[in-house]
């Protein structure tokens, strides 16, 4: 009897010493999800002190989930993406959660010339044919208190999809204890190369992805956005946003003006590349805010671009995850980058990497709540 009291005694000092909002330790794990080309492509995932958790695959470096707390602390996924490697391998994957790359989104003509050569480059109507977003990518684990990592690479071969140069790229997704995702790209060459590169998530704040985005409401901080021909090219041409539907200097939801403009009309929704001139700078691009589970995003970026989609082409005849099809404007993409074409454009922001510098680039994502 003295004995079990003595051990009810020690448990309660214990239980003292622990604080009831004590939080847990960061963590990484991993589990084999299937594999391709010979190699095993494993699913990598983070969780927070707060309980986030981000799920990061090795084919394509995609963020397969981000699972976040709404205001009644649910935690539900705010990214589109499949249940299987099978479905992220197939051409049905609109490279959803993957790093794109070496140039992503259009090059005129699928040619440009650097140095005095005429390079002829393998592309699809978004910039890419095979690209970083159908490689495999090595993954390092980087634990921590405050915050837990993936430093993932990857060696772009000379002439890889027709690109110039041997290209060493890093990107480190970076989980922090307040609920941030940074994204930080580095890379260097051994020849002059282009070099314009991003993340493909497809976010739905509401963390159903049965429900489309159109009464999401969002905030850009850009005064401008670039000018596009018919073929969604630049012209070269900045237009200010200002008495427009492109105008989310003040909150509006997506769906407000929607179509209120021929642009949007044609392209059934959002595909514009918003511009910052943040030089380098690290700044507050843009806020999304859900009102149904009441989340937030926050975007902060070094990038002079970002490009606003609103799953314009997305449809039902693909499935995501739990067997869900996807709709039209199931989801929105804030894919911060150099402008389109920028190779073929000597009056926009420099995407020229050279073997004598270093490119380094940072995105964060930042997740909360708000109340109604």
């Amino acid at each position: 009897m003295i004995r079990i009291l003595f051990i009810a005694v020690v448990l309660l000092c214990i239980n003292i010493n622990v604080p009831a909002n004590a939080q847990r330790r960061p963590s990484i794990s991993k589990i084999l999800y299937g594999e391709t080309e010979g190699s095993k492509i494993y699913q990598y995932i983070l969780t927070n002190s707060r309980g986030m958790i981000v799920k990061v695959i090795n084919y394509g470096g995609t963020i397969t989930d981000i699972l976040t707390p709404d205001r009644n602390r649910k935690l539900g996924n705010v990214v589109l993406g499949f249940d299987s490697l099978k479905n992220y391998i197939s051409k049905d994957n609109a490279r959803m959660g993957a790093i794109r790359g070496r140039v992503t989104n259009r090059v005129a003509n699928s040619k440009f010339t650097l140095d005095g050569s005429e390079y002829a480059v393998t592309l699809s109507k978004n910039g890419e044919a095979w690209g970083f977003n159908k490689r495999i990518w090595d993954i390092k684990e980087l634990p921590g208190k405050d915050s837990v990592a993936l430093r993932l690479t990857y060696l772009s071969k000379d002439g890889e999809d027709g690109y110039p140069g041997n290209l060493n790229l890093q990107v480190t997704y970076t989980l922090t204890n307040d609920n941030a995702l940074k994204i930080r790209y580095s890379a260097t060459t051994d020849r002059a190369t282009p070099l314009v590169i991003t993340s493909h998530s497809y976010f739905n704040l509401s963390g159903n992805t049965g429900k489309d985005i159109l009464s999401t409401e969002l905030v850009i901080n850009a005064d401008q956005y670039l000018e596009v021909d018919k073929n969604g090219l630049p012209t070269g041409h900045l237009l200010d946003v200002k008495n427009t539907a492109f105008d989310f200097t003040t909150p509006h939801k997506i769906g407000e003006r929607i179509n209120d403009d021929e642009l949007l009309v044609r392209n059934k929704g959002y595909d514009v590349t918003y511009a910052f001139g943040n030089n380098g700078k690290l700044n507050l691009i843009g806020t999304a805010y859900e009102p149904t589970s009441g989340r937030t995003m926050q975007i902060y970026t070094t990038e002079p671009g970002m490009i606003f989609y609103t799953g314009n082409a997305l449809n039902d005849k693909v499935k995501g995850k739990g067997g869900i099809p996807f709709a039209q404007h199931a989801a929105f993409c804030a894919e911060t980058q150099h402008y389109p074409n920028s190779v073929n454009q000597s009056n926009f922001p420099n995407t020229i990497l050279k073997p004598e510098d270093k490119f380094s680039s940072e995105t964060i994502y930042k997740f909360g709540v708000r109340n109604p």
